[in-house]
């Protein structure tokens, strides 16, 4: 890309991107302190992917999403996952009308422009593959016929890290399909404080107002597809990825060849799959996007390694067993490896 082209696509890049800041500050408004959350929520959309989210219950999980979507101005919805739940209970089924003695399709309530997916890990199996279906296919079949998804099409699915009686947990195939694992943490004092003060209130129910429209993220997503990426970045990518796998890290780089991995070996069982590699390469360009900038840089991609990369990377039971943590690998391999 010449640097006319470059200076022309950064014009263009400023002015669709202009949406971005107001959409975060009206967010920010009602949900304070998950900063983190609110950008990846965001960048998700921007990348046509979705989130798996993993934190304790009282983090305002569905106060982000559900803030998200009034901010655009789109459907929310929410399905609470519990052991019973059926199939049709997500994507909808058929019903008969009596009175003019035909069927009629009603749709399920994952038809909205940004579901939450509560405590996935709680229905069975064939519950959680219909999600999923919708998901990766961006469509669902209700009684024979087929429905597309609304555009855009966003599923936030949380799970409860710390009551796992009587949970399905998610293969880690499905769990691969998420573009991101993000794992929330307690606001800080000061955050907190203004949670309280925002929120203490009897009859305090904050509803954020549309700041953005659908068709901005739509129109958005072809622009974060134009974003400049060096050769040097995806190889960089490559390198990220390539390293958590076990026993490959002579197809490094030659940039890498310093590089201290040999713990990998002993410490990952399976390594990302090129999923992530992609997942990658479109979270960066999200990233430079929301931040006005026609191109990637090397911090772009480190910033969300770590959300796109924890649930793809498998922990030997050695690893498991010295208490290392998929977020330990991911550090000391970005750590070892050089930046272009």
């Amino acid at each position: 890309m010449s640097q006319e082209e470059l200076q022309k696509l950064q014009r263009d890049i400023v002015e669709a991107s202009a949406f971005i800041r107001p959409l975060k500050t009206e967010m920010s408004r009602i949900v304070a302190g998950q900063n983190v959350l609110i950008d990846r929520l965001i960048a998700a959309m921007l990348s046509d992917g979705h989130v798996l989210l993993e934190g304790l219950p009282g983090l305002a999980k569905t106060l982000a999403v559900k803030t998200l979507a009034q901010s655009l101005d789109g459907d929310f919805s929410r399905i609470q996952f519990t052991p019973d739940l059926l199939p049709a209970d997500v994507v909808g089924t058929s019903i008969y009308n009596p009175a003019e003695h035909s069927f009629s399709v009603k749709k399920g309530p994952v038809f909205a422009n940004i579901v939450l997916a509560d405590e996935i890990n709680r229905a069975p199996a064939k519950v959680q593959s219909a999600l999923l279906e919708c998901m990766q296919e961006k469509q669902a079949t209700v009684a024979g016929t087929t429905f597309k998804m609304p555009e855009p099409f966003l599923v936030l699915a949380t799970q409860n890290p710390i009551e796992q009686e009587g949970t399905y947990p998610l293969p880690e195939a499905q769990i691969d399909r998420f573009l991101f694992k993000l794992r929330i943490d307690y606001p800080n004092r000061e955050e907190e404080r203004l949670v309280a003060e925002r929120m203490g209130h009897p009859e305090c129910f904050p509803k954020a107002m549309p700041v953005a429209k659908l068709s901005d993220i739509s129109n958005a997503r072809k622009w974060v597809d134009k974003i400049y990426m060096d050769e040097k970045i995806l190889d960089y990518i490559l390198d990220i990825v390539w390293a958590t796998r076990p026993k490959r890290r002579q197809e490094l780089s030659q940039r890498q060849s310093g590089a201290k991995l040999d713990d990998i070996d002993t410490m990952v069982e399976v390594g990302a799959s090129p999923r992530a590699t992609i997942a990658l390469v479109i979270a960066a360009k999200a990233m430079a996007f929301m931040e006005g900038r026609a191109y990637v840089i090397p911090q772009d991609v480190k910033n969300i390694a770590h959300d796109v990369l924890r649930h793809r990377v498998i922990l030997s039971y050695e690893a498991e067993a010295e208490n290392r943590t998929q977020d330990d690998i991911i550090t000391g391999i970005l750590d070892e490896l050089k930046t272009p």
